[in-house]
């Protein structure tokens, strides 16, 4: 990025494993008994179920979805420590506490140091992103905690409601806002509302050919940082 008015003034920032390090979560489902692979099972089918929920225009809080989606899969599980609701309550009390990835800290601190605004956008709770900034000691870096359960409508990214309910609420202008996220669906979907994009790749991973390329690809959040202050 080569001129200063072409950096955005908002980043906003993708929650669940652009920020949280969901690896502990195959940890949990073992601890409860359950093969620690299913953890990658039912995430995948919770954006399934939230998005086609919002696909077809009833779309559910992400807990609701999180929950029902980890009791199907924990109900095929033959040996499970706990009783069934227990082993659901221990392993979505996991899921609460996540840690953030290491380069996410000193990452965002870069970034408001480099005079951005930072807002979490989230399908998650305000209040999930709220401990795990907090126990990465970042809190103080993000304005605004936002998610899309207090947009009109609660649409899940990547619907444009969701990332319009990220405008309205910093006040910022799309061609003046990127969405930084490790998700290249939600990558896609914020291009498709006009925003400005950034990939983080943290896995050296190809980017799918069939959506929107990502205007930024980084590593890690200072990386990305760094590429906003060239």
């Amino acid at each position: 990025m080569s001129a200063a008015a072409a950096r955005p003034d908002v980043l906003l920032l993708d929650v669940n494993e652009t920020l949280s390090d969901t690896a502990p979560m195959a940890g949990a489902f073992e601890a409860v008994g359950a093969p620690g692979s299913l953890a990658a099972t039912w995430f995948a089918g919770v954006l399934r179920d939230g998005f086609a929920r919002t696909a077809a225009g009833a779309p559910v809080p992400f807990a609701d979805v999180a929950t029902g989606a980890l009791r199907a899969v924990l109900e095929g599980v033959d040996d499970l420590g706990p009783d069934l609701d227990g082993a659901v309550s221990q392993v979505m009390d996991a899921f609460l506490h996540l840690p953030a990835h290491p380069d996410v800290a000193p990452g965002l601190a870069a970034l408001r140091a480099g005079g951005l605004r930072l807002a979490t956008l989230t399908n998650g709770t305000a209040a999930v992103s709220d401990g795990l900034l907090r126990r990465a000691g970042a809190r103080d870096d993000v304005e605004r905690l936002l998610s899309v359960e207090d947009a009109p409508g609660g649409a899940w990214k990547p619907a444009a409601a969701a990332y319009e309910h990220g405008l309205r609420a910093t006040g910022a202008s799309a061609d003046r806002t990127m969405l930084a996220a490790v998700h290249p669906w939600d990558v896609d979907g914020a291009a498709r509302a006009g925003l400005r994009t950034a990939w983080i790749d943290r896995g050296g991973r190809a980017y799918p050919s069939h959506l929107t390329a990502p205007e930024l690809t980084a590593p890690s959040f200072p990386a990305l940082a760094e590429l906003l202050s060239r």
